[in-house]
């Protein structure tokens, strides 16, 4: 694997680490508020994201903001360090198949190879941050789980294997999430750096043409921007894997039993606004997320190059 390759991988992975580290809580309040469907009650009903977020914070205090943190530390580092080093590897591959030209296209299937694989990878971790984030004090008839190792025991104990693939359908269709963010972020950038080259040539003669980079600016308009589209478009995919990865009842009977039942009852009982509940926190935590992951990506690019 060539030196960049590790560069990329590395990159991702502490951009993961920071962004979760920085904004957890708001994906607390975001499945929450995904799976309160209004006829299983298992978690509190809040009235807007600020009421979630003091309410947790008043009532299970630090640790209830920050629950299903070790999965998530876990998952996001491994899923941004994997993501970019097969993101980077297949847009090689690509490259050298079509002349070191790539289109929007072949951005968005190189996307989709690396969300595919990293999806197969992290779906156990996103399935126990999901059941430890749901863990509301008097809500549930189960023994909570303790903690990130007694959450793992458990839940091969009471479901199998199959317990830890819960919502892997929805999140192997979340795999179209990335693909768009990644596809509409590189074409971002270029159109940010052909403006910037215009600009440059009216200012300079030729002879003192150099090639101009990209600014910080550039980089958290591209990658807010691309997150934003990305997220309107996919996100009833991620309400269905929530729903689908809550915990069974003490009887071991799941709320749904599939992802299409998921679809069915949310559509009859909720409307189409139930597939985007949750949408605001969501907005509140990956917006400032993603434009913090590109920048400390491209950051910490430059820093190993």
């Amino acid at each position: 694997m060539s030196s960049w390759q590790w560069e990329s991988a590395t990159a991702g992975a502490v951009a993961g680490f920071v962004t979760v580290v920085a904004l957890h809580p708001l994906d607390i309040v975001r499945t929450r508020f995904q799976v309160n469907d209004g006829r299983h009650v298992r978690v509190p009903n809040y009235r807007s994201t600020l009421h979630a977020l003091t309410t947790i914070g008043r009532i299970e205090g630090l640790r209830g903001l920050y629950a299903g943190l070790t999965p998530a530390l876990i998952g996001s580092t491994v899923a941004w360090g994997a993501y970019f080093l097969f993101y980077n590897k297949a847009k090689a591959r690509y490259e050298r198949l079509n002349s070191g030209q790539l289109g929007p296209v072949l951005h968005l299937i190189s996307a989709a190879e690396a969300g595919g694989l990293v999806c197969l990878v992290t779906n156990p971790l996103w399935v126990i941050k999901t059941r430890l984030q749901l863990q509301a004090p008097g809500y549930g008839t189960q023994k909570p789980y303790s903690g990130f190792r007694d959450a793992i025991r458990s839940i091969l104990r009471e479901e199998g294997w199959r317990g830890f693939y819960k919502g892997l359908g929805p999140g192997l269709l979340l795999v179209s999430h990335g693909a768009l963010q990644f596809m509409a972020y590189e074409e971002m950038k270029k159109i940010a750096l052909g403006s910037h080259s215009t600009l440059f040539r009216k200012d300079h003669s030729s002879s003192e043409l150099a090639a101009p980079e990209l600014t910080s600016v550039d980089y958290a308009v591209a990658g807010a921007s691309s997150k934003i589209f990305a997220l309107v478009c996919t996100y009833p995919y991620s309400v269905v894997r929530s729903r689908l990865q809550q915990r069974p009842n003490d009887k071991g009977i799941a709320n749904y039993a599939g992802a299409w039942q998921v679809l069915k009852e949310t559509f009859r009982y909720e409307g189409v606004r139930g597939l985007y509940k949750g949408l605001s926190p969501a907005l509140l935590r990956t917006v400032p997320s993603s434009t913090l992951t590109f920048l400390v990506y491209e950051s910490v690019m430059k820093l190993l190059k």
